[in-house]
């Protein structure tokens, strides 16, 4: 008899433990008050959601820098004003070349609020970042290996997108110069030209 009331008391005693739990937790709850870590915030800054852009020069002023137009943007994929103004700030004005096929070999994107337009033409890498690797290729060594005294190993060898140029010295490929620079982007900044509205 005294083993049964001593098993009533213990599970009186943790009928009453639970039910103060729950308290305590429903109390949290209703003062907003939570046992967990505080979720993360987020520190991107909010961009234009529900705002979209027919003008790339409005469209770079707002979303300052994007490899690419995305979404927001919603006019032309290569307006006339890019390839008139990529045409201009290259020097290429008297260009004989067709609008249209310029529109085919131009790209464009945002950088620092403005917009920056670039043409494949002669091999350029337009939509690849520089590379600033100082580590031979295979492809190097390959070619040294085959020209042990070159003075230079060609592009086709190298990529278009290096900023170095190289040469063989006893069939080891190593750095002569640097012969591009770099954009706040990670592009090569010779070949993306910055464009003025209206040109």
């Amino acid at each position: 008899m005294k083993y049964r009331s001593i098993r009533i008391a213990w599970v009186l005693l943790t009928l009453v433990a639970l039910a103060l739990s729950a308290c305590s937790t429903l109390a949290n709850a209703n003062s907003g008050v939570t046992n967990s870590a505080p979720a993360a915030t987020s520190t991107s800054k909010p961009v234009l959601a529900n705002t979209s852009y027919t003008d790339p020069f409005a469209y770079c002023a707002a979303v300052g820098t994007i490899d690419a137009p995305d979404a927001r943007y919603t006019g032309p994929q290569v307006p006339d004003e890019i390839v008139n103004g990529f045409k201009k700030a290259a020097g290429l004005e008297n260009s004989t070349e067709p609008l249209e096929m310029f529109k085919k070999t131009t790209i464009w994107r945002c950088m620092d609020s403005k917009v920056y337009a670039c043409n494949f033409g002669a091999n350029l890498p337009c939509n690849s970042k520089a590379n600033t690797d100082k580590t031979p290729t295979q492809a190097m060594t390959d070619f040294c290996t085959a020209n042990p005294d070159s003075e230079f190993i060609p592009m086709s060898v190298t990529g278009h997108s290096t900023i170095y140029s190289w040469h063989c010295v006893k069939g080891t490929p190593e750095l002569l110069d640097q012969i591009e620079k770099v954009d706040a982007a990670g592009y090569l900044a010779q070949i993306w030209y910055a464009l003025s509205p209206n040109p």
